[in-house]
């Protein structure tokens, strides 16, 4: 493959699978839904996500009834049979199953069952509820989008698609083929180091993020979000009122104890239940209207059943038709008080009857929370939901989190619905390279090129740099652009690696033979989110391979001592804790040391580089010849803040000054030609004019390069005159 064919290769795309309508839409469908079901086939593969109540049962239905060849829905309990009764309605033939066959052309079936069908023999699966793949185990999630994987036609439909966390949509991205969800991971977000769990959207990503993602999915809260009639699809109001239960809970030394840790907060939980299950009690049992009733712990859904009056509880021991038997008796209004569990029911029903609401206590589940709200509270509601939180005053720290998750959320999905709703264009993903820039800026003795570094070695003279010196983006670990043509901009290190090959070649190429060429690099930590495990990557030594196979020999390498508790403070690695060590210290680690790494291209030295004794005293050559140099500075670096733009995710890590300054003085002669393909903010150009050399850097990011001409000039006007010839 040739370079700019590999760049290409690069680019982000999804390739749509469009299923081609027999006969027009049901007429049933409103503007808004003929929208999305006709753009959700023309993808073939999509997401739907959609607020509750606008109507992505009947949407599902009319993509499915359009898909050629049969088709399987995937629902949560209960909602089997409800979808079979909306398909009934529409008159699309539809029917349950739970034994495995083929029910209709449309089979219906809950996600308890999968395991009894083969999968691979529908031409299409719809995963209503789609965010319910959270909620399983890792086993589960991954057995689901395994049994998929073959089915040609697919559609994921919920409306808390990633109800506080981005990187939650990749369990979509992965079911649809998109893109698996580490590759989304390390594609678009960055991990911070703080904390383990949580992944961020990468700042110069978002907009490239948004783009691929409305290849594939829609999201909207109103139909207005898609230019469409809003008229009938105004929410009702909805109060949340508290009430504050006693309990027996109790912190020694402390007047008003709070229930911080999890153990605390069971306690609390247990302390307050007599309590909370008379409040609920006394609520519900002075009405004579409906109610549903949250709880999360067995012996509250048991206590509220025997203390009100005519409650019907749906418990996790009940076998899967009875459940689905009371919950659509509560939909009909043939129960007036429910009780039961938001992971039991709190997905996928409409129980627009009820508008009475009651938690028990809370978890720390924004989503579940969210979605047993919506059961009640959605569009075809006409009364004022109402929704009672009971709960102790230790316990309010859960309620704190759950607001805190709730803006998020809506900050969340507000951004998604900008960005994916009626203001795109439908899908069309344009990546070009109207954004790649190119320029060369010169000075007495250094030239800058602004663009690829493979480009622009490549347009150098064969033998013609007498040393390079450089560290390279470290796989995806340091992202700097959205460019394709970034190395760091990789979503796998054998991305990586098949891109930095070309350059390796190239420097192979300009490089004299017998003369040296050294990057500084580390060894990368493995996550579990992106890697599956915790561990560290052997990049240090994935590069020296790469260089050898490319013809270099492999000349010598010095350690760089690295302080492992300031990394212990900045990353808040698990290997590095010291609470580790109690807890299992076989998950301890050493902290990850930096690396000068010097390849060396075959043949005789035309220029040898010789020192005097004057130059270079036998004290300073056996410090330098040590295997580790414990004496570099950190923070020995060309100050970078002023090229580091606003929507940049990290501080670029310039390699230190005295490690540039040992290198260039031991292996290149005063005149030579320095190279850096990564030049950065210009630190090897800097200390190679300061030392008497030449310098030829290549940059792709534009702040970055004005900022090394700036270092390069202040370092050309503290030295002597050199003329610069690269041919």
């Amino acid at each position: 493959m040739s370079y700019p064919d590999f760049i290409a290769s690069k680019r982000i795309t999804f390739t749509p699978r469009s299923v081609t309508r027999s006969d027009r839409l049901n007429p049933d469908l409103f503007d808004f839904q003929v929208k999305i079901v006709e753009w959700a086939l023309s993808k073939g593969r999509a997401a739907i996500f959609a607020d509750c109540g606008l109507g992505k049962t009947l949407m599902q239905l009319e993509w499915a009834r359009h898909v050629p060849g049969d088709v399987l829905i995937l629902t949560p309990l209960a909602v089997a049979r409800q979808t079979e009764e909306e398909a009934r309605r529409f008159g699309i033939d539809a029917a349950v199953s739970r034994d495995g066959t083929r029910a209709a052309s449309i089979t219906i079936t809950n996600y308890q069952q999968l395991h009894k069908f083969d999968v691979s023999s529908f031409e299409g699966i719809v995963l209503d509820e789609s965010s319910i793949l959270k909620a399983f185990t890792g086993k589960t999630r991954n057995a689901i989008i395994e049994a998929a994987s073959s089915v040609p036609f697919r559609l994921a439909c919920t409306a808390t698609p990633a109800p506080n966390d981005y990187m939650e949509l990749g369990n979509h991205s992965e079911f649809l083929g998109a893109m698996s969800r580490t590759e989304m991971l390390a594609t678009f977000f960055v991990h911070d180091g703080g904390d383990t769990s949580k992944w961020r959207l990468k700042g110069h990503a978002r907009d490239e993020f948004w783009a691929w993602m409305s290849t594939w999915a829609i999201a909207l809260k109103n139909p207005a979000d898609m230019g469409c009639d809003a008229a009938g699809y105004e929410l009702p109001s909805l109060n949340v009122i508290e009430h504050l239960a006693e309990t027996s809970f109790e912190q020694e030394g402390v007047l008003f104890p709070v229930a911080l840790s999890l153990n605390e907060q069971r306690a609390a939980r247990r302390g307050s239940m007599p309590d909370r299950v008379r409040i609920i009690a006394s609520l519900c049992n002075q009405s004579d209207e409906q109610w549903i009733v949250w709880c999360d712990l067995n012996a509250e859904g048991d206590a509220l059943e025997s203390a009100i009056d005519g409650a019907i509880q749906v418990s996790g021991s009940d076998n899967d038709e009875d459940k689905a038997d009371r919950m659509l008796a509560f939909a009909r209004g043939e129960i007036r008080v429910l009780v039961t569990k938001p992971q039991i029911a709190g997905f996928g029903m409409n129980w627009q009857r009820c508008h009475n609401v009651a938690f028990a206590g809370l978890t720390h589940s924004y989503e579940r929370f969210y979605q047993a709200i919506r059961r009640c509270w959605r569009f075809g509601q006409t009364s004022t939901v109402d929704v009672h939180l009971v709960l102790s005053e230790p316990e309010r720290a859960v309620l704190a989190s759950i607001r805190r998750k709730e803006a998020e959320a809506s900050q969340m999905i507000e951004s998604m619905v900008a960005h994916m709703g009626g203001a795109n264009d439908w899908g069309a993903l344009s990546q070009t390279e109207d954004d790649y820039m190119t320029d060369v800026v010169s000075g007495d003795g250094w030239v800058m090129q602004l663009g690829d570094c493979v480009d622009g070695v490549s347009n150098l003279s064969d033998d013609s740099v007498h040393y390079t010196v450089f560290s390279p983006p470290f796989a995806s670990l340091y992202t700097y652009s959205s460019s394709a043509r970034d190395m760091g901009n990789c979503s796998d290190h054998a991305t990586f690696f098949e891109q930095f090959r070309f350059l390796v070649a190239e420097l192979f190429r300009v490089t004299m033979p017998g003369r040296l060429l050294s990057f500084h690099c580390m060894n990368i930590p493995q996550s579990k989110a992106r890697d599956g495990v915790i561990g560290l990557t052997d990049f240090r030594g994935e590069l020296i391979r790469e260089f050898v196979k490319a013809g270099w020999i492999y000349h010598s390498e010095v350690c760089i001592w690295k302080d492992p508790v300031t990394a212990m403070q900045r990353t808040k690695a698990l290997g590095l804790l010291h609470k580790q060590i109690k807890k299992d210290s076989c998950m301890s680690r050493q902290g990850i040391a930096d690396y000068l790494v010097t390849m060396r291209k075959p043949g005789d030295n035309p220029e040898r580089v010789g020192h005097t004794d004057t130059s270079f005293p036998v004290g300073v050559w056996q410090h330098y010849a040590s295997p580790v140099w414990m004496d570099i500075k950190p923070n020995d670096t060309l100050q970078f803040r002023s090229a580091r733009e606003h929507e940049d995710e990290r501080h670029i890590c310039p390699l230190q000054l005295e490690v540039i300054r040992r290198a260039v003085l031991l292996w290149s002669n005063p005149g030579d030609v320095v190279l850096s393909p990564f030049a950065g903010i210009g630190s090897e150009g800097y200390v190679a004019l300061k030392e008497g050399r030449r310098f030829a850097g290549f940059e792709l990011k534009r702040s970055y390069f004005k900022q090394a001409c700036r270092n390069l000039e202040s370092a050309e006007a503290s030295k002597g005159q050199l003329s610069f010839v690269v041919s």
